[in-house]
């Protein structure tokens, strides 16, 4: 299925332009390194103070926060599983973030979100897989939803960016 609703963009989430970011964050919700400390500077203390208030986040599960200085009115904060080589559930536990994210950018009336690669930095998720199940998940999820009206992979570096083009059907 291809679809226009979806696409790839080899850049810094922190930078994007879209109603809403997601964060790859840790349970605690309170910063951390890679994709979540970024997103904790770029934003400000204000995004700290707010996350400091829901008490963190089970893995594969999701929380909104606003956006503060980011160019996102949003956060979608989800806590992407520790790869352990596939015996805990990690497949079934990344597919849930990106379900639950979806879920509340479509209750809070999100028409553009930007996704980072969940799980694939110091949790050591396999790129590879991580990307098939995020295709997978939004492509499940646009079939029934219409909103978001267009969903964003934000690849960091050059091998993300090849597996979602390969993914999306763009290369």
């Amino acid at each position: 299925m291809k679809t226009n609703r979806l696409s790839v963009v080899k850049g810094d989430i922190t930078e994007m332009y879209v109603d809403a970011i997601v964060n790859a964050a840790n349970r605690s919700l309170l910063g951390g390194g890679g994709v979540d400390g970024a997103i904790h500077r770029a934003a400000g203390p204000g995004l700290l103070e707010e996350c400091k208030k829901l008490n963190g986040c089970e893995t594969g599960q999701a929380k909104i926060t606003a956006g503060y200085n980011l160019k996102a009115k949003y956060v979608i904060h989800t806590v992407g599983p520790i790869w352990r080589g596939g015996i805990a559930d990690e497949p079934e536990l990344l597919a849930s973030c990106y379900q639950q994210s979806l879920t509340l950018a479509k209750k809070y009336k999100i028409k553009t979100i930007a996704f980072p690669g969940i799980s694939t930095g110091v949790y050591g998720f396999p790129k590879d897989l991580a990307a098939l199940i995020a295709v997978t998940e939004a492509k499940r999820f646009i079939l029934t939803n219409k909103i978001p009206e267009k969903i964003i992979f934000v690849a960091f570096d050059d091998e993300n960016f090849k597996i979602y083009k390969k993914l999306l059907g763009e290369e």
